[in-house]
């Protein structure tokens, strides 16, 4: 071939070689932190913030509307069966006693005249000097004052109570948990002036998501899986019992408002009424559960998967698990992995199926002491 035909041909290869794609580099050898699958028995727990409170707390007010001059208890006092509690201006309601007293005295000297007036009436009558007619009149004047005075009696005693209810006492045992008036105010009849937690029963109140509802029911059937301990003691728990669940959940946080029943031991009773505590839903241990950090996780075609490690070719694989819940800052696993099985818990986004990856040992472990070793002899 003459070399003017030739040097074409050559040009052309040339440049087809030229355009060809290089082979792509092939994926690095990553380093891997790993965890080796062991299966653990657990029982997921779960913790409310509560706080304690007086099984009944009454708001106390005068039965009587007036003006306040003193206020004998403080916030946070405790009080006993008859304390006085708040005092009214009691002058009107004097005033209004002596009016019943003087009425009641009118009634009965009426009634007393008229008495005397039937009898000799009567007498009258017996003797033929007066008609019968007249002798019924006096008999119904008489029935007309003794009902007169029945009516100032009762009159008399309702002004006497409304004068004892210038004085506000405490019906049971308990504490002062508000004051809601103060002396020199003038209040309604019944508007609240103290507020008593009564010294009985008391119940911790804690608020659950609108999905745990159930769950909580459940776990009040059995005793011991619901208890409470003070915030920042170093107390045991205390069993407590649920009591009610609230029918429907806050219109602003969506959840239900729990009571459950404290009892009244002494570990209940050490515990300040208004103290935060902690609600502890515990439920029971299941066997074959495995925990791995949330890091291991990532989604495959919308399920939950994690990368399993190969020993043998140094190679991972994605590998489908079930999720149950968490605990703490684990994913509670319960399905998909067995006991051995090597599974990547960090950099699981970097990597393909099939990859090439080592163990990540920290500087300065036997590992790296042993790898740099190894490069030194070779």
């Amino acid at each position: 071939m003459r070399p003017s035909l030739l040097f074409p041909f050559l040009f052309g290869a040339v440049a087809l070689a030229a355009c060809s794609k290089p082979e792509p580099a092939p994926d690095p050898v990553r380093a891997v932190r790993t965890q080796t699958v062991s299966a653990v028995s657990t029982g997921g727990t779960h913790e409310y913030a509560a706080e304690v409170r007086a099984r009944t707390e009454s708001r106390l007010g005068f039965r009587v509307g007036g003006k306040i001059v003193r206020r004998a208890v403080n916030l946070g006092d405790a009080v006993k069966p008859g304390q006085l509690l708040a005092q009214l201006d009691p002058q009107d309601l004097k005033l209004g006693q002596d009016a019943a007293r003087a009425a009641l005295t009118a009634a009965q000297v009426n009634f007393e005249q008229a008495e005397a007036d039937f009898k000799r009436f009567k007498e009258l009558r017996d003797q033929g000097f007066i008609s019968s007619a007249e002798l019924e009149r006096r008999d119904t004047s008489l029935k007309a004052a003794r009902a007169q005075l029945d009516q100032a009696r009762a009159q008399s005693n309702v002004q006497g109570n409304q004068a004892a209810y210038a004085s506000l006492v405490a019906d049971v045992a308990g504490v002062v948990t508000a004051v809601e008036a103060e002396p020199g105010q003038v209040v309604a009849a019944g508007a609240p002036v103290v507020r008593v937690a009564v010294d009985g029963p008391r119940d911790v109140v804690f608020s659950v998501p609108e999905d745990r509802v159930g769950a909580v029911k459940a776990l009040s059937a059995k005793p011991g899986n619901l208890t409470v301990r003070g915030w920042g003691t170093d107390t045991p728990p205390i069993p407590v019992t649920l009591r009610e669940i609230a029918a429907s959940a806050d219109p602003v946080t969506r959840t239900f408002l729990v009571k459950a029943d404290m009892g009244t031991g002494p570990e209940a009773r050490a515990m300040r009424l208004g103290q935060t505590a902690t609600v502890i839903a515990a439920s029971e241990k299941v066997d074959g559960i495995v925990k791995l950090p949330f890091a291991a996780l990532r989604e495959d075609h919308g399920k939950s998967a994690v990368w399993i490690v190969d020993p043998a070719s140094m190679t991972v694989k994605s590998h489908l698990v079930q999720v149950a819940g968490v605990d703490g800052n684990e994913a509670v696993v319960t399905g998909g992995l067995s006991p051995g099985m090597v599974v990547v818990t960090a950099g699981v986004h970097v990597l393909n199926p099939g990859q090439k990856v080592k163990y990540y040992a920290e500087s300065g472990s036997p590992a790296v002491a042993a790898n740099a070793a190894s490069v030194t002899a070779k």
